[in-house]
């Protein structure tokens, strides 16, 4: 799947605010990375576990909603728990989400977030999501 197939990646919060720049989709590998300095710092220096969270949530998510696109369905979160590892506070850090379990109701994906300096890891999580139908939602 091309980047410019994916409509809903596009833009938003995850773009303007946490500045994540998609680089791979696939149905069991999604990748993607973000340039990290001052503006994701929290009061110490060093980024903000938020953004973390962030990046966690919206990998994880955009590969879920690939994996159901075809039949209609649309994902949305159940739970997000993402570990911080080590400080960051300067340069790439990218994000590999691979799939954990791809049911017919729910899913659970793995994120690792990784310096690109050294490939030490900052942050990893797993997110757990629910598949429906668009018109269960309001």
């Amino acid at each position: 799947m091309r980047a410019e197939d994916v409509a809903f990646t596009a833009g938003g919060f995850d773009a303007h605010a946490v500045g994540l720049v998609w680089d791979t989709f696939s149905l069991d590998l999604v990748t993607a990375h973000l340039e990290c300095g001052p503006p994701q710092h929290q009061p110490y220096g060093i980024v903000h576990g938020g953004v973390w969270c962030s990046v966690v949530e919206t990998v994880a998510s955009t590969a879920a909603a690939l994996r159901v696109a075809g039949d209609g369905r649309l994902t949305v979160g159940v739970s997000n728990t993402t570990d911080f590892l080590r400080s960051h506070r300067e340069g790439r850090v990218d994000a590999v989400a691979t799939p954990i379990h791809v049911g017919r109701l729910q899913q659970l994906w793995q994120v690792e977030l990784t310096r690109a300096s050294d490939g030490k890891a900052v942050a990893r999580g797993q997110v757990r999501l629910q598949n429906v139908d668009p018109a269960q939602l309001s």
